[in-house]
């Protein structure tokens, strides 16, 4: 039977996608843990905001934009870094930028600096163009890409689409388009008008000497927009799609998993984190509670000095609460089953509490995730 690691055998990119609250980053960094503790691979994990915890658990005192090695027992190697989008935009215009003089200006240019930092749009992008850098060192063998959850989860799939035809847009044209006056005669049309009657001539200029300056990278950007493109769409690229058994992130996951395949683009599988044991459901267990639920408690409240109407009450909620998480138990294996009948192979990761706390505990996890087998449809 295919295992997880199976699934993804022989890809340069692993990209983990999904909504926030589910696990996704630690399963991100568990697998690239188990991974290079186990084969002779350079792994890095690219995280959006790891847990401090999980900081510690892999022996560093913080995770940074640079990639830096963790100490780790095993014939690989393995790296951690956290996407720091403006520092990234900063490093990227400085390589496109015609010359230091033009990239100190967009740096220091008040539009630039809000644009990167305040919207959620550019961040998309500079992950995007942020994987590109890292692959093009050719210094790992595996990046496993642990992507943020945005209210639309897939505009960093587009991004780099979307930089492309920014360039090519009539609005870009427009703003910069030559006037007889300058950014005088700019504020002749209608909108800048406005703006420069609210806003003063600053804005004006500020805006448009961004946009001449951006508009002098446009075959850097373009060309850098498309490869992104192709380093999705490459064969050595897959999609690991990330939820839990709830409703919501399931609906969001499916609707996911379903937009990638849209786009041409390789899911090699889709894990459900935080399933209830399989042994909820055991024969052992079952007949345990109900061997529980028909015991005899007074002579345990003889022995133990007890009130025997306590200890029924004790017994009749542990009975309880065993059957209710019995049922959730089987509710979520139909689930996983049910979600088998389509394209993406299915597999279920088991909740197991407090294990990131030290390296060992992520290594381990890591390894029952990558060892995790597809689940069989419904006969």
């Amino acid at each position: 039977m295919t295992t997880l690691r199976e699934s993804f055998d022989g890809c340069r990119i692993i990209i983990t996608c999904g909504p926030g609250g589910i696990g996704k980053t630690t399963s991100a960094a568990a697998m690239a843990t188990a991974i290079a503790a186990s084969e002779a691979l350079r792994v890095l994990v690219l995280t959006v905001d790891p847990a401090r915890r999980l900081a510690d658990a892999l022996g560093i005192s913080g995770i940074g934009n640079e990639p830096q090695v963790v100490p780790l027992d095993g014939p690989g190697e393995l790296s951690v870094a956290m996407l720091d989008p403006q520092s990234s935009w900063d490093a990227l215009i400085r390589r496109q930028a015609a010359d230091e003089e033009t990239a100190e200006r967009i740096l220091r240019n008040v539009l630039y600096q809000n644009l990167t930092r305040r919207f959620v749009q550019s961040h998309d992008y500079i992950a995007m163009e942020r994987l590109h850098e890292l692959v093009t060192r050719d210094a790992w063998d595996l990046i496993i890409v642990d992507t943020p959850p945005t209210r639309n989860a897939l505009d960093f799939l587009d991004a780099a689409s979307r930089m492309a035809d920014f360039f090519s847009s009539r609005f870009l044209k427009w703003i910069i388009a030559p006037t007889r006056s300058g950014v005088a005669g700019l504020a002749t049309k209608p909108l800048t008008y406005i703006a420069d009657r609210i806003l003063g001539n600053q804005f004006l200029t500020d805006i448009t000497e961004f946009f001449v300056l951006l508009n002098s990278m446009y075959d850097g950007f373009v060309e850098r927009a498309r490869e992104v493109e192709s380093l999705l769409q490459d064969d050595t690229t897959k999609f690991l799609v990330v939820s839990t058994p709830e409703a919501i992130p399931t609906r969001e996951a499916a609707f996911f998993d379903g937009e990638l395949r849209k786009r041409n683009l390789r899911v090699g599988g889709w894990l459900v984190n935080r399933m209830l044991p399989q042994s909820l459901g055991s024969e052992s267990v079952t007949t345990g509670v109900a061997v529980l639920a028909q015991a005899d408690l007074n002579a345990l409240a003889t022995q133990l000095a007890a009130d025997p109407s306590m200890l029924s009450e004790v017994r009749d909620r542990m009975v309880t609460l065993a059957e209710q998480f019995a049922i959730l138990a089987d509710n979520e294996q139909r689930m996983a089953r049910d979600l088998a009948t389509g394209p993406t192979p299915v597999f279920a990761a088991y909740t197991a509490e407090g294990e990131i706390d030290t390296l060992t505990g992520v290594t381990n996890f890591g390894r029952r995730l990558l060892l995790a087998e597809r689940v069989l449809k419904f006969d």
